[in-house]
C-alpha cells in the first residue's frame, strides 16, 4: 500500500473566488455576444480588485455589478474597489482565431483523464473533496459560524491504484471561533458521511493545525486567476498542461482542449471492462486548428489514435460537439471543472 494526497479549495478561498469572477464576467460577455473573444484575470486582495486581460466583444457589460454580486453568492462584503483594466485582444491573434479560420486561441498541451474508480470516472478521493467542498458551501449559508475561506486535503492509502481508506483527513475552513468543538464536529461528521457513500473510512483529522482561522478571504490572502488549476483539474492524479481555464473563451484551446481530452478520456475508459485509468494529451498552435498530436496512454499501454479524432478535436467542432457556447463556465469556477 502507498500514501498519496489530494486537496481541493472551496468556493471561498480567495483564487477560487478570483476563477469565479472571471468566469461570471466571462459568462455575461457570451450571454450578450455568443462570439465574444475573452481572456479575463482578476486578482483580489486588501479591499481592491483588479479585472486585466482582453475582450472583444459586441456585449456591454456591467463589470462591477457582476463582480459584486459574485462577492456576495460567496459571503464575502461586496465594498471593494473595483479596476477595470481590460483591453481588446490582440489583431494578431484573431488572424487565426476568427470564426473563417477557427485556430486554435494558442499554443500548448492539455491533458484529460478518467478511471474507473466510480461511476463518474473520476478518482474516489476527488469526488470525496468536491463533495465536501459543495457541501460546506451550503452549511456556511445556514449557520454563521461557517464562513467562507477553507480547503482539505485527504491523504489516502492505496493498493492498485485505488483507494482503500483515508489515513489522514485534513481540513481548514474559517469561522468564527464559537464553540469550536461544536463545529469542528458538524466538519467531522460531514465528512464521514460522504465517506461512507463510498465504503471509504477515516482514521484520523487534522482540523485547522494552526489552532485558529477567522481571518480569511480577501483580508486573510490575495487571490488570483488560474493560480489552482491543479484543483481545477484532477487534483495531482493526472497531468496538467499548465493553462488556467477561467476568463476564457472557448476558442481557447487551454480551456476547450482540456474539456474534449476529459470526454475522449472517459469514451476510452467505456469501450474496454480492461481499462482502470486513461490520460490523453492534446497539442495545439495558436492560429492553427488541427491538432499537432493526440497521445493517449492506458493502465494496458498505449491507444491507437483513430484519425477522425483530428477533425473531431479542431477547435470549432469542440466548441460544436460539447455546446461550449451555451453553458455558464461561473458553475464549473465554483467546486473543479470536471464533476461527471
Amino acid at each position: 500500500m502507498k500514501l498519496y494526497s489530494n486537496e481541493i479549495v472551496f468556493r471561498g478561498h480567495p483564487d477560487k473566488v478570483c476563477d469565479q469572477i472571471s468566469d461570471a464576467l466571462l459568462d455575461a460577455y457570451l450571454e450578450g455576444d455568443e462570439n465574444s473573444r475573452c481572456g479575463i484575470e482578476v486578482m483580489g486582495g486588501k479591499g481592491k480588485i483588479f479585472i486585466s486581460g482582453e475582450v472583444t466583444s459586441e456585449a456591454k457589460v456591467d463589470i462591477s455589478k457582476v463582480v459584486k454580486r459574485v462577492l456576495k453568492d460567496v459571503g464575502y462584503d461586496s465594498n471593494y474597489e473595483i479596476i477595470n483594466n481590460l483591453g481588446l485582444q490582440s489583431p494578431d491573434i484573431a488572424l487565426g482565431t476568427n470564426n473563417d479560420v477557427g485556430g486554435a486561441g494558442d499554443n500548448g498541451m492539455m491533458f484529460g483523464f478518467a478511471c474507473n474508480d466510480n461511476e463518474k470516472y473520476l478518482p474516489t478521493s476527488m469526488v470525496i473533496l468536491q463533495e465536501l467542498s459543495k457541501e460546506y458551501d451550503k452549511l456556511r449559508l445556514k449557520d454563521h459560524r461557517f464562513k467562507s475561506d477553507g480547503k482539505a486535503e485527504i491523504t489516502g492509502l492505496y493498493a492498485n491504484n485505488k483507494l482503500q481508506k483515508i489515513k489522514t483527513f485534513t481540513i481548514c475552513y474559517q469561522n468564527t471561533e464559537e464553540d469550536r468543538l461544536s463545529t469542528d464536529q458538524i466538519i467531522k461528521d460531514l465528512c464521514i458521511n460522504i465517506c461512507q457513500k463510498y465504503n471509504i473510512s477515516i482514521e484520523d483529522f487534522i482540523i485547522n493545525s494552526t489552532g485558529r482561522f477567522y481571518i480569511g478571504g480577501f483580508a486573510g490572502d490575495t487571490g488570483l486567476t488560474g493560480r489552482k488549476i491543479v484543483v481545477d483539474s484532477y487534483e495531482s492524479f493526472a497531468s496538467v498542461g499548465g493553462g488556467a481555464f477561467s476568463g476564457k473563451d472557448p476558442t481557447k484551446v487551454d480551456r476547450s482542449g482540456a474539456y474534449m481530452a476529459r470526454e475522449l478520456a472517459k469514451k476510452i475508459i467505456k469501450s474496454n471492462p480492461k481499462y482502470t485509468w486513461c490520460e490523453i494529451q492534446l497539442s495545439y498552435a495558436i492560429g492553427l486548428k488541427r491538432p499537432l498530436a493526440i497521445y493517449a496512454k492506458t493502465n494496458l499501454g498505449d491507444y491507437n489514435i483513430p484519425d477522425s479524432w483530428y477533425e473531431l478535436c479542431e477547435p470549432q467542432n469542440i466548441i460544436k460537439t460539447l455546446n461550449l457556447k451555451n453553458i455558464k463556465y461561473e458553475e464549473l469556477a465554483k467546486y473543479g471543472h470536471f464533476q461527471n
